[in-house]
């Protein structure tokens, strides 16, 4: 072998000897953590439970055509939700919103001020003796809510949207124009809450007048209002759907009354 050969291969084993002498290694891969799984949602509540006997007498009367459980799973109600019951009448609901959120929620029952006459000693007795603890009572238009902006989990209005429409039946009370009220609806709801609406049902095309001469409304008519208030149509149940009401009698009538055929749809809050 030559003396060149030599020459070049003690310069690579010095090379060699003087990088392990400086600890020079092959970079070590940092390994990437994985993104934690989100926490699995938590379980609804069992909604048929809430429907004791330490309620209003009058109130299990009312529980084959109203549905309660289901209407309440269809709501999306949690433990610790923040509920505004919108018309929220002598509290039917409101009992059973208080015990579906519990002690860590909060349910407000709203109605204008003028509506509080037609049950008043009802609504005294659903209240009495602090009976219900989580629940508060807020009397205000429909288009000035009183709850601060983005601080409500679910809002409701059942039976209630045709009110707005109803004039001299309802007593000419001021309750508001129906862009304002869904805007407010849209201004508490949390991003991500839930609007829950219900109503009696009129005949297709029918005017808004309906909601004074027979306390109901078109949904073809709220529909539009509340997707122009910002909110989603998230789903839509025929839960309270009467295929043999044909929508002509006032919901008073005896022959109708407490089985009219009713709309039930939930928005949500992008």
């Amino acid at each position: 072998m030559t003396a060149h050969f030599w020459k070049v291969a003690g310069a690579s084993i010095l090379a060699l000897a003087f990088a392990a002498a400086c600890g020079e290694s092959k970079p070590v891969e940092t390994p990437v953590a994985e993104t934690p799984a989100p926490p699995p949602a938590p379980a609804a509540p069992d909604y048929a439970s809430f429907l004791t006997p330490e309620r209003l007498p009058e109130d299990a009367a009312k529980d084959t055509n109203r549905k309660p459980a289901e209407v309440m799973a269809f709501s999306k109600l949690m433990p610790g939700n923040t509920v505004f019951e919108m018309e929220a009448g002598a509290g039917y609901y409101t009992e059973l919103f208080s015990r579906a959120v519990g002690p860590t929620g909060k349910v407000v029952m709203q109605a204008p001020k003028e509506f509080e006459s037609f049950y008043k000693d009802p609504l005294a007795l659903r209240l009495k003796d602090g009976r219900l603890a989580n629940v508060v009572v807020s009397w205000s238009t429909f288009d000035k809510l009183d709850a601060a902006d983005g601080s409500v989990d679910v809002v409701t209005w059942y039976q209630g949207p045709h009110e707005m429409w109803c004039k001299a039946a309802c007593g000419n009370v001021p309750m508001g124009a129906p862009p304002a009220a869904f805007a407010e609806i849209a201004r508490i709801l949390k991003p991500g809450g839930v609007f829950v609406v219900m109503d009696h049902v009129a005949k297709a095309g029918s005017p808004d007048t309906s909601g004074n001469d027979l306390h109901r409304i078109d949904p073809g008519i709220v529909k539009p209002l509340i997707t122009a208030a910002g909110l989603v149509q998230d789903d839509e149940s025929t839960l309270l759907a009467n295929a043999t009401d044909d929508h002509t009698l006032g919901v008073f009538d005896k022959a109708i009354q407490g089985k009219t055929d009713q709309f039930l749809i939930r928005y949500r809050k992008p």
